[in-house]
C-alpha cells in the first residue's frame, strides 16, 4: 500500500527486509508507533491502520455522540405523545374509508370497515412548551422542556424486521450498513480502549430482525456494532482461559499481529487493519469492560435518579452505562428495549403489557437526559428514542385492546447534540392518521442525524460493486425545524 513507505521508519525498507522485521517482531512495533501516533503520516494513512481514528467532519458538528433509545416492536403514540380528543370522541365508529383505501396493514384487511379505538390514557401539558405526554410517562414529562419531539415521521415497511432494517440502515434489504456504522465510518471514535459502536438490550428477547440492526453491512467488520451483555462477562470469551498469563496472551497477539501485518502491506486489505485492530482491541477491552460495567463508583443519588439495582440487569442500567459509554468517547451507543409490540393478545395488549413496559423505560430514560446535562455532556450527545413505527388509530380485533402496526404518522423525540430544545415539530390530522405538518420521512431523519455530527449525507459515500451507496440513499431533506 502507498502510504506505508511514507513513514520515516519504513520507507527505505525493501519489501523483503520488511517482512523479515516483521518475523523478528519489529513489525509489531512499527504498527503499534503509527497507531499511536497518527500525526506521524497524516490522517488518511491513519485511518488505513487504525479504522477508528479520528477523521475530521464536513463542517463544524453540533454532536460528538449518539444514543439512540430504540424502543423495538412499536410503541403507540396515541397512548403517549399525539393526544387526539376528536378520535376519543369517534371511538368505535368506523374510520372512514378515505383513510384506508389502497392502505396495507400487517394484521388488518383495510376492506372491512375497521373501528376507531380511543385512548383510555390520561394526557396533560407539561413544562414551558406545552407539550401533550400521558399519563404513562410521567418521569419523561419532565423533560419535555429539554426535549424536541417530532410527531409527523412516517417509513416504508410495516413489518417489525425489514422495518427496524429500514429505521436502522434506510433499506429494508439485508446487507446495508446500520446507521452506527457509517457514523464510526465517517468519524471514527474517540475511544482508544472500547468500541467505537455499541450494542445494549433488555426487555424479554432482543429485537426482530437481530444483529443485522447493527451490522456493518459492506462497510469493513470494525464499524459493526458489538452487543454488550447485561450480566456476567460484558463480551463472550473476553477473559482469558484458565492457566494463560498476560505475558504468554501479549506475546501471542503480537506474533499474530506481525503476521497481519505482512499480509496487509503485501495486499493492502482492508479487511486486515480491521482484523489487527479487533485483535488489540479485545486486548484492552479485558480491563475496560468490566470497568465499564463496574458501578460501583456511582453515587447512591445517581442510582436512585435511574432507579438502577446495582447487579440486576434492566433497561435503567443500560441507560447509565450509555453515559458511562460516552464519557469514555463511545461514538454511537444504541439501546434497544422489548416488547413494543401492543396489538392485543397474550403479553402484547394496551392495557396492563402496555403499563408494564412503559414503566421499564419511563425513569431511566428521563434519567439520561438529566444525567448527561448535569454533567455538562448534553450538549455534544445526541440522544434519539423511537421505534421502527407507531400505532394505527384502528383497533384490532382480538381478546384484549391492541393497535396495528402503522407508518404514517408517528412520534420519535431528540435532546441534546444541536437540537432545539422545547419544540415540537409536525403534526397529525384529527385521528392521528396522517401526518398534515412537516412529515419526516427515515431518509429525513438519518440526514438530520448526520447532519449534527458534521457529516453531509450526500457525501458520506462507500463504493460497493460499482455504486457510491450512501444511509440515505438517493433521498433525504434536513428536517431544519428540529436544528438549534
Amino acid at each position: 500500500m502507498s502510504h506505508f513507505p511514507t513513514h520515516p521508519d519504513l520507507r527505505f525498507l525493501t519489501r523483503r527486509q520488511f517482512f523479515s522485521r516483521c518475523a523478528l517482531g519489529l513489525g509489531g512495533i512499527a504498527l503499534a508507533s503509527l497507531l499511536k501516533d497518527q500525526s506521524a503520516y497524516g490522517a488518511t494513512s491513519g485511518a488505513a491502520l487504525n479504522p477508528m481514528a479520528v477523521k475530521p467532519t464536513h463542517f463544524p458538528a453540533k454532536a460528538k455522540n449518539i444514543i439512540y433509545l430504540f424502543m423495538a416492536g412499536g410503541p403507540s403514540q396515541l397512548e403517549l405523545f399525539d393526544y387526539k380528543p376528536r378520535l376519543n370522541e369517534l371511538n368505535g365508529q368506523p374510520i372512514p374509508q378515505s383513510f384506508i383505501e389502497g392502505k396495507r396493514f400487517a394484521f388488518m384487511d383495510s376492506s372491512h370497515g375497521t373501528k376507531l379505538l380511543g385512548t383510555r390514557r390520561q394526557f396533560k401539558r407539561h413544562g414551558q412548551s406545552g407539550a401533550w405526554v400521558s399519563e404513562m410517562f410521567p418521569h419523561t414529562a419532565t423533560i419535555v422542556d429539554d426535549v424536541s419531539f417530532v410527531k409527523s415521521c412516517a417509513t416504508d415497511l410495516f413489518n417489525h424486521a425489514p422495518a427496524k432494517l429500514f429505521m436502522n440502515t434506510g433499506s429494508g434489504q439485508f446487507g446495508r450498513p446500520s446507521m452506527g456504522s457509517w457514523v464510526t465510518y465517517g468519524i471514527g471514535s474517540e475511544s482508544d480502549n472500547l468500541p467505537g459502536f455499541v450494542v445494549l438490550q433488555s426487555g424479554p428477547r432482543g429485537p426482530r430482525g437481530g444483529s443485522v440492526n447493527w451490522a456493518s453491512g459492506f462497510l469493513p467488520t470494525t464499524y459493526q456494532g458489538v452487543p454488550l451483555r447485561g450480566s456476567g462477562d460484558p463480551i463472550l470469551n473476553i477473559a482469558s482461559p484458565p492457566g494463560i498469563t498476560a505475558r504468554r496472551q501479549r506475546d501471542s497477539i503480537d506474533a499474530i499481529r506481525d503476521l497481519n501485518l505482512a499480509r496487509l502491506v503485501e495486499t493492502g486489505d482492508a479487511e486486515i487493519s480491521t482484523r489487527i485492530a479487533a485483535y488489540e482491541m479485545a486486548y484492552r477491552m479485558q480491563s475496560s469492560a468490566p470497568e465499564l460495567i463496574d458501578l460501583s463508583g456511582e453515587s447512591e443519588a445517581t442510582l436512585a435518579l435511574y432507579g438502577v439495582e446495582k447487579h440486576k440487569p434492566s433497561f435503567a442500567r443500560n441507560c447509565l452505562l450509555a453515559r458511562r459509554l460516552v464519557e469514555r468517547g463511545v461514538r454511537f451507543v444504541q439501546l434497544y428495549h422489548t416488547n413494543w409490540d401492543s396489538h392485543g393478545g397474550p403479553g402484547e395488549n394496551l392495557e396492563g403489557d402496555f403499563e408494564k413496559v412503559c414503566r421499564e423505560v419511563d425513569q431511566g430514560q428521563a434519567a439520561l437526559v438529566k444525567d448527561l446535562k448535569a454533567r455538562g455532556l448534553l450538549k455534544d450527545t445526541l440522544v434519539i428514542w423511537g421505534g421502527e413505527f407507531g400505532r394505527t388509530p384502528m383497533g384490532e380485533n382480538r381478546d384484549t385492546t391492541g393497535r396495528n402496526h402503522h407508518i404514517d404518522a408517528f412520534t420519535m423525540w431528540f435532546a441534546g447534540g444541536g437540537v432545539k430544545a422545547g419544540a415540537i415539530i409536525g403534526e397529525t390530522d384529527e385521528l392521528g392518521f396522517n401526518a398534515v405538518e412537516d412529515r419526516a420521512h427515515v431518509h429525513d431523519l438519518h440526514a438530520t442525524i448526520l447532519h449534527l455530527l458534521g457529516l453531509d449525507h450526500k457525501k458520506l459515500t462507500f463504493r460497493f460493486q460499482g455504486r457510491d451507496f450512501r444511509l440515505t440513499d438517493v433521498h433525504g431533506e434536513l428536517v431544519t425545524k428540529l436544528l438549534a
